[in-house]
């Protein structure tokens, strides 16, 4: 079978490798299933496979259940992530199954079917596959199985796409219950190849791990074409388009324009990461005139919607809105936030069970601006970027259901009690403490290596997602490869230029929402002789160090303040702004200048709750990029040693005897800004301890 609406990912060398491993085969093809979003998005759906083992207790073999871990994604799944369990053990839970009331006690017995002790927690699904007789299963949630689960008629379309080789199960929460019913779909329908959960996704099989996956495809790959002839015969969908879209670059413009105060709004309880997004799919929604109908009835896949909320925030702006008054915009943007916050806490309220979880985050994750795009809110990028992939999912389930006949969405009470179920609360209660710097913007630079690199490693560690910024664009794509996908992004950036710093901030305004902290590290360092001293030297020092600090400040301060969440700048100044040195004219005064600059900028900025510090190092030559050029040089003459003994010279004159290395200024950057939260106008000194450096 060809396929149009699906990538065939299988390679029959890369699982000839693996021999016959069915678990190996098993995590091969949850890893090619997972590297299509269209047919599941991360963290959604589940895969299984059961094999035959060597009981340790009787020596007997056994039947084991292999599948996806709570809360793993199939994508990226691997041999730690899934639970090993006795099949028998899972299927005699029916002899104690209590009903409907009794599904989060039955959670807890699947701990009492446990075969692999290093076995990750089972996840919810775990009876829809146990019940079900098969080696091999995939539970997928394709936006095309989705839209013929959410159209009105589900079951009458099923039988029109698929005949009598695909079984039908109405809606129902994930539980034991459900693997009942697929169970007894199954047995009143022999032969089937599959089951289409209502307003849910998909079930298939097959006796091994490839003939599963082509079974999986298939059915998609029918369901799709299925939907892009109900698409043709209907010329268009979501009833034409409404809004025009702006030009690209303009969406993008005014998308930086705007997200900061989307940030600031969506982080009334909790700062929040942005993501933005203006794909044809998103803009032909957005854009069309069904979206005042479709937007409100909300998703009707429950993983769509846990990562959504159960409907987005649509924003009542013109496409050609002048944003460039803040107060303006903002004047326009918060009743509709508070409107939206109001109307969650109603769902809320109205829906709520007697032990339901308290009411969490009640903001927007999608708001929608017609004619400009979509931009999604959560507390990291990660998870901001995924929503916005589930948004669209839902998209793309609209789209089908339309065109098949009808969209329906989950009733409120079920996709509450979906979103509020006390075993979705429990995962969530099980996820990592956040780390300092969580929810953190941070833009260095002079990032493309240095001092500037180490100091956005240490942030990333903490938590930070952090822009790069470096004159150098070679540098700054080699460094941007040591982080990972949503942890940071890169600007090329000449601080001596306003224009240039604009750019990386709007580059971190469209990448992650807004910007918290402000670093500037990037420099050059000049030794000379007051008589050697060129009015070129003095300026590039002045415009690089100065100038630039300026004009970060400005910028940066502006949008901290559209945030409204406070901030932090912090400089990278040095020992050398204290002490009088020889041979140091120019930059010495240039690093004095960074100082007091940072100090009249907190005792202006601390009523937005904007914190300044400053860093001073002295004599990092290990790792630090000014000391491969004339600098070493300068200094080395100025203290009648060759270049060769700088670093023991260095480390010999402070009080600690400490050579000093980019990392240990990096923490100093991290005190600053992740630990004392109560200091601005402050100057840390990471010197090793230089007396005549002291501050007081």
């Amino acid at each position: 079978m060809s396929y149009k609406h699906v990538n065939y990912l299988w390679n029959q060398k890369e699982a000839d490798q693996l021999g016959d491993d069915q678990i190996a085969l098993f995590l091969y093809r949850s890893n090619i299933l997972g590297a299509d979003l269209r047919i599941t998005n991360y963290g959604g759906g589940n895969t299984s496979c059961k094999t035959l083992e060597k009981d340790p207790l009787t020596n007997e073999e056994v039947e084991v259940m292999w599948i996806k871990g709570s809360g793993g994604d199939i994508g990226t799944l691997d041999r730690a992530g899934i639970a090993g369990l006795y099949t028998d053990r899972l299927r005699n839970l029916k002899n104690v199954y209590g009903g409907l009331d009794d599904e989060d006690r039955m959670v807890g017995l699947f701990n009492h079917c446990i075969y692999d002790l290093d076995s990750r927690a089972p996840s919810i699904d775990t009876p829809l596959h146990g019940l079900l007789p098969f080696k091999h299963i995939d539970h997928l949630h394709p936006d095309a199985l989705i839209a013929v689960a959410a159209a009105k008629d589900s079951e009458k379309v099923t039988k029109e796409i698929w005949g009598d080789t695909m079984g039908w199960v109405p809606w129902q929460r994930p539980g034991f219950d459900l693997g009942l019913q697929l169970e007894k779909c199954l047995n009143d329908n022999p032969g089937i190849r599959g089951i289409v959960l209502g307003s849910h996704g998909l079930f298939t099989w097959g006796d091994t791990s490839h003939e599963c996956y082509l079974n999986s495809l298939e059915v998609i790959e029918m369901a799709s074409e299925y939907i892009a002839k109900k698409i043709a015969e209907k010329g268009n969908v979501f009833g034409g388009a409404k809004v025009t879209s702006l030009p690209a670059a303009e969406r993008s413009r005014k998308a930086a324009q705007l997200m900061p105060l989307l940030r600031g709004l969506c982080s009334s309880e909790k700062p929040m990461i942005g993501h933005f997004t203006d794909s044809d799919v998103v803009m032909e929604y957005i854009n069309s005139r069904d979206l005042e109908r479709l937007a409100p009835m909300g998703t009707s896949c429950p993983d769509h919607f846990l990562r959504t909320k159960i409907q987005p925030l649509v924003l009542d702006l013109d496409r050609d809105e002048d944003l460039s008054s803040t107060q303006g915009v903002l004047e326009k943007l918060r009743p509709a936030f508070e409107r939206y916050r109001q109307e969650y806490k109603d769902y809320y309220e109205t829906c709520k069970r007697a032990n339901s979880p308290a009411m969490r985050d009640p903001n927007p994750v999608i708001i929608i601006y017609p004619g400009v795009g979509m931009f999604s809110f959560a507390k990291n990028k990660q998870t901001t970027r995924v929503a916005s992939e589930f948004y669209i999912n839902a998209i793309n389930v609209m789209r089908g259901a339309e065109a098949i006949t009808e969209y329906t969405s989950l009733p409120r009470q079920e996709a509450f009690d979906i979103e509020y179920w006390l075993l979705e609360e429990a995962k969530l209660q099980r996820m990592p403490k956040e780390k300092p710097l969580s929810r953190k913007v941070a833009l260095v630079t002079g990032a493309g290596g240095g001092i500037g690199k180490a100091i956005a490693d240490k942030l990333a560690a903490e938590g930070a997602n952090v822009v790069l910024t470096d004159i150098a664009e070679d540098r700054l794509r080699e460094a941007l490869e040591t982080y990972g996908r949503d942890t940071a992004s890169h600007a090329v950036c000449d601080v001596t230029d306003m224009a240039s710093i604009g750019e990386a901030f709007r580059k971190a305004c469209l990448d992650f929402g807004g910007v918290d902290i402000v670093v500037h590290s990037a420099g050059l360092a000049i030794s000379k002789a007051l008589e050697d001293t060129t009015e070129a030297d003095w300026n590039l020092l002045q415009n690089v160090l100065v100038k630039g600090q300026f004009e970060l400040a400005k910028q940066g301060v502006a949008v901290m303040r559209n945030q409204g969440l406070g901030g932090n700048l912090v400089s990278i100044a040095s020992k050398n702004g204290l002490v009088s040195g020889p041979n140091n004219v120019g930059y010495g005064t240039a690093k004095a200048a960074q100082q007091h600059m940072a100090r009249l900028l907190a005792a202006e900025l601390g009523k937005d709750k904007i914190r300044v510090n400053v860093v001073n190092p002295d004599g990092v030559i290990v790792g630090s990029k000014i000391w491969e050029g004339d600098w070493a040089e300068g200094r080395a003459k100025a203290y009648g040693i060759t270049v060769d003994e700088l670093p023991a010279h260095y480390a010999k004159r402070n009080l600690l005897n400490e050579i000093i290395y980019p990392e240990d200024i990096a923490n100093g950057v991290f005190a600053c800004v992740g630990v004392l939260d109560k200091t601005t106008g402050n100057i840390i000194n990471v010197d090793g301890g230089m007396a005549n450096g002291f501050v007081r």
